[in-house]
């Protein structure tokens, strides 16, 4: 695995273990301005029938995450409607919302997830860096983007232009250097997602989830009204537009460990001498 990947994956992965730690029960008491007090936006990046990698996540397992939020009252929103929420004081969402997002533009989300999609009749928000589409043999084509964006429930928002490691650049660069980078990095990509698909884009997924109060400045001066990272918890009336949590899916991630990220209540395990009578 590439050495930033890893980094990437390791960073998520303890996030979410202190939030499995220190997560309650049950949603927090009454939000800011509706019956709402928090609500989950969930993350990933590719599918396949067999989990050849950490970015991957089994059909199989796709499937039973569904399965899980049906099961206990969830509803899949748009996340915009997420965005609208968290902006407007007279928005309202459903009790139990959740938002699914995918980023990078792999292939399998054409192939794989976009039937799930149509069959759900699910809204789905990609992260996509347009240096890849129609280029990297992994990635979508600007037609298969299209053709998603056509069916209504894929909404197409920016991943950045070639997916830097903002922390290294920032490093290798002077500060006025950097500027100019991330600022191209963000309206470049934004620029070519409107002129190749058409839409609004105005939403930005950080890579590798790393951000710093330089780059939120910058992308609030560009006009991205909200932007998501990797830290792995739900979203409330006070989280900071520009830097809104998200759960990393990966294949280890069970109903039940999904459930405990949701913030479910456990069902107690039954002791076997019980089960037997």
């Amino acid at each position: 695995m590439h050495r930033a990947a890893a980094l990437f994956l390791l960073v998520a992965i303890v996030s979410m273990i202190v939030t499995l730690v220190a997560t309650p029960s049950a949603f927090a008491a009454q939000g800011a301005h509706d019956t709402v007090s928090a609500v989950a936006i969930l993350v990933y990046h590719r599918f396949s029938d067999t989990a050849d990698d950490s970015m991957t996540v089994r059909v199989s397992t796709f499937e039973a995450q569904l399965r899980f939020l049906k099961q206990h009252g969830y509803e899949i929103v748009p996340l915009r409607a997420i965005v609208t929420w968290l902006r407007d004081p007279n928005a309202t969402l459903p009790p139990k919302a959740v938002a699914l997002t995918v980023d990078d533009g792999h292939e399998s989300v054409y192939q794989r997830l976009m039937p799930i999609a149509q069959r759900e009749k699910m809204p789905i928000t990609l992260f996509v860096y347009p240096s890849a589409i129609s280029n990297a043999s992994y990635a979508m084509t600007w037609e298969q983007l299209r053709t998603l964006r056509a069916t209504g429930l894929f909404d197409v928002q920016s991943h950045t232009w070639w997916h830097p490691n903002f922390h290294v650049e920032r490093r290798r660069q002077s500060p006025a250097e950097f500027e100019l980078f991330a600022s191209t990095q963000l309206q470049h990509s934004r620029e070519l997602i409107e002129s190749r698909l058409g839409g609004q884009v105005d939403m930005l997924a950080w890579p590798f989830g790393l951000y710093d109060d330089d780059l939120v400045r910058i992308a609030g001066k560009l006009g991205y009204v909200a932007a998501f990272t990797l830290n792995a918890q739900r979203v409330k009336p006070s989280s900071p537009l520009l830097a809104l949590p998200r759960f990393l899916m990966v294949d280890d991630v069970t109903p039940r460990i999904l459930g405990r990220l949701l913030g479910e209540p456990e069902t107690p395990s039954v002791p076997a001498a019980e089960v037997r009578r």
